[in-house]
């Protein structure tokens, strides 16, 4: 008798993980940090968000769409970061005027 086959979980869950997790990372270095700080760790926050992403896919346990999934992980956590670094840098030169 053969084993039923198990639907796989949604992979779009540890995607926006991962994106969230770059949220509350980016705001939390970015209210904490000066500004002359802020944007080396920032990279090694967004270093961090590229080991997590492969954790988070590896955790999924399916080869299938492996690439596709941490890149969007990936791209996802670039895009969220930047924003949260360009809005930060806005807030910091409307202040300086």
């Amino acid at each position: 008798m053969s084993e039923p086959v198990i639907a796989p979980r949604n992979a779009f869950y540890g995607v926006a993980a991962v994106w969230v997790a770059a949220l509350v990372i980016a705001v939390t270095l970015g209210i904490v940090l000066p500004e002359d700080l802020r944007i080396g760790w920032l990279l090694i926050a967004f270093g961090a968000m590229v080991l997590v992403s492969f954790a988070v896919q590896l955790a999924y346990g399916h080869a299938q769409g492996f690439i596709v999934r941490v890149a969007g992980s990936v791209l996802g956590a670039l895009a969220v970061m930047g924003l949260v670094s360009a809005g930060f840098g806005l807030a910091a030169l409307a202040t300086g005027l």
